[in-house]
């Protein structure tokens, strides 16, 4: 199926009328790439974007994005070769916002990330890896509590897309690490559930470098029109696998260089 917005926008909106209802009632729909294909871009993040306008006007704000999709052993098993991206808003940070006021959670898993926080603008024509680099204000470690209003997360590059890159919380870090501290591609990271290490990895596993998945984001943005901004925190991509998780569970992710500890970030996730 080759669906095209231009010609079918009433399968865009029928998709993200599916995921809104997943998302109102806590119930998991069917995948939406019976609507709009299985890896179409356009149409994907058409959807996207109907999500996104619906939850600024309930009065969300737009704090930061999320980039999905940067391992290479996912990217195989969903058949793509590309990451995909999606928007953190402020009541999806469980360090600002009280857990009544968040979005629901329907099938959450967690993953260990390197979060980028931004000191300026990334929409200039020139965004190369020294550009970007400069615009970093710091780093911080970050447990993404990502989700799917799909049932079984059974995902398609457009699924996941349309789903805001199957987004749901983020917990940022307290500690805030400058780059003269150590290279983002050779941190390494380990996330424990309870005292029991689920996933390791390291920031080579995030497209190379986390600053090269960070680089993409910066053009592909500024290319949509939608640039990145000083302020806005940046989740650079899964370092090791995800975990599941259950009401109750803590989580804590360290993140080394040469051994040394250079944050951690702890989470406990209350009932659901």
């Amino acid at each position: 199926m080759n669906t095209h917005v231009g010609s079918d926008i009433a399968a865009v909106r029928e998709a993200a009328e599916r995921l809104a209802t997943a998302a109102a009632s806590g119930v998991p729909a069917a995948p939406v790439r019976d609507l709009i294909g299985p890896d179409d871009v356009e149409p994907a993040y058409a959807v996207q974007r109907i999500g996104i306008l619906s939850r600024l006007e309930s009065g969300a704000r737009i704090v930061g994005r999320k980039i999905g999709l940067t391992s290479p052993a996912v990217q195989r098993q969903l058949g793509v070769d590309q990451p995909d991206f999606g928007v953190l808003f402020n009541d999806m940070n469980v360090t600002e916002t009280p857990a009544a006021h968040r979005p629901r959670l329907l099938q959450p898993r967690i993953e260990a990330e390197l979060g980028f926080v931004l000191r300026a603008d990334l929409d200039t024509d020139q965004l190369d890896a020294i550009a970007v680099r400069g615009a970093i204000d710091y780093a911080v470690a970050a447990l993404e509590i990502v989700d799917s209003r799909i049932a079984d997360w059974d995902i398609s590059f457009a699924d996941t897309v349309a789903d805001n890159a199957s987004s749901g919380w983020f917990v940022p870090g307290a500690q805030h690490i400058t780059l003269d501290r150590f290279e983002p591609r050779d941190v390494a990271m380990t996330m424990s559930i309870d005292g029991e290490i689920v996933s390791t990895g390291t920031g080579s596993a995030c497209l190379g470098d986390p600053l090269r998945a960070l680089t993409w984001l910066a053009r592909t943005a500024r290319d949509f029109g939608d640039p990145l901004r000083a302020g806005e925190i940046v989740l650079s991509g899964a370092l090791g696998p995800m975990a599941p998780l259950r009401a109750g569970a803590h989580v804590r992710s360290e993140l080394f260089s040469r051994a040394t500890t250079l944050g951690t970030v702890d989470f406990v996730l209350e009932d659901i």
